[in-house]
């Protein structure tokens, strides 16, 4: 049985009296003073999360461009120095390997983060399939990360380390010292203005230590689960696995570039021949939730899975995502829910669910 892994920032949770629980082999707060609290929280003021359990990829050298760009969907050749992209890491069957974020320091050194709970599994896909001579590094343990978000989250990270960020167009990042050399994205998975801030695991206690001396609380999983869900963001091993192409989960915009890469074959064939499930997002009124796995009804007839729901506290109803039979993926649509109890009538919505304004 593999143990449970702690990130530096385990004993300042535990100090901060956070309900801890096994995520992805993680030892993480779920919440500290209630998912709502903190939820609201960051809709209306800043929190931050400890993300120092997902994969940090150091891919450098001579040919490190063309490397990636057979590994990604990612179309990496046409990103600019301080640019960040979404993408997948596709099986040769098209399938999602995992979902991630790449970022450019220039042509020859990039940084890949990726999904805690595949990080084993990226990593040797991406290395054993470089070519040879291309340097990879598993920075996980090197590297720290939080995420400060929330409308006064630029002005907080200001407050606290001296750096401006609000001009920091979304999807870029840049460089600052904290005893070396340290990131600021801004990429957010809540939906809110925020960034990521990326420093040598031995100085991330110091820099939290800092933010929560500012004033700045801590949120946990559970938010952070309840804020991407009404942004309309997927989570992997929900809404993305190796059973889904990105046609699928309405995300072929992502792998959708001309070089060639791996499962891009595949991706073309599952395109042409049409995909049987689309993920598609609904609404439900009222406060009784859908769950992952529910089965999802039209006319009395099973035509999907959902594979998230919650009750949105900034919407005061239930949202969710569910793989569906695309005739039933139109916005509009009236769909059930069978909790097993009841049925709960649904409506097909487009995401996002909440968009900040």
């Amino acid at each position: 049985m593999t143990s449970i892994q702690k990130t530096p920032l385990c004993d300042a949770h535990v100090q901060l009296g956070a309900r801890m629980v096994d995520f992805s082999g993680w030892f993480m707060p779920v919440q500290y003073d209630g998912i709502l609290a903190e939820h609201h929280r960051t809709r209306t003021d800043v929190t931050m999360f400890d993300t120092c359990h997902m994969g940090r990829f150091w891919v450098s050298g001579p040919g490190s461009m063309a490397g990636l760009s057979l590994l990604l969907t990612t179309d990496v050749r046409v990103m600019r120095d301080g640019q960040c992209k979404y993408g997948f890491l596709l099986n040769e069957e098209g399938g999602i390997l995992d979902d991630l974020i790449t970022y450019r320091f220039n042509a020859e050194r990039w940084l890949v983060v990726v999904n805690a709970g595949t990080l084993p599994k990226d990593r040797e896909w991406i290395r054993s399939r470089l070519p040879a001579g291309i340097a990879f590094e598993d920075a996980s343990t090197r590297l720290a990360k939080i995420d400060v978000q929330g409308p006064n989250a630029f002005a907080k990270v200001q407050q606290v380390l001296g750096i401006e960020v609000a001009s920091l167009a979304y999807f870029r990042f840049k460089t600052f010292d904290f005893g070396g050399e340290a990131i600021v994205s801004r990429t957010g998975y809540t939906g809110e203005k925020g960034v990521e801030l990326y420093v040598d695991s031995t100085r991330i206690v110091e820099l939290w230590n800092r933010f929560v001396e500012a004033g700045v609380k801590p949120a946990g999983l559970g938010a952070r689960d309840t804020l991407r869900l009404e942004a309309g963001l997927p989570l992997y091993g929900h809404e993305l696995s190796e059973e889904v192409s990105p046609e699928e989960a309405a995300m072929e915009r992502y792998a959708a570039k001309t070089e060639p890469y791996i499962g891009c074959e595949a991706v073309r064939r599952r395109r042409e021949q049409g995909p049987a499930k689309v993920l598609a997002g609904f609404k439900i009124e009222g406060r009784q939730s859908a769950r992952a796995g529910q089965a999802v009804l039209a006319d009395g007839v099973r035509i999907g899975t959902v594979t998230s729901g919650s009750f949105s506290p900034t919407l005061q109803r239930v949202v969710g995502f569910a793989y569906v039979e695309p005739a039933c993926a139109v916005p509009g649509a009236r769909i059930q829910v069978d909790t097993g109890r009841n049925l709960l009538d649904a409506e097909v919505v487009k995401a996002p669910f909440y968009k900040a304004i």
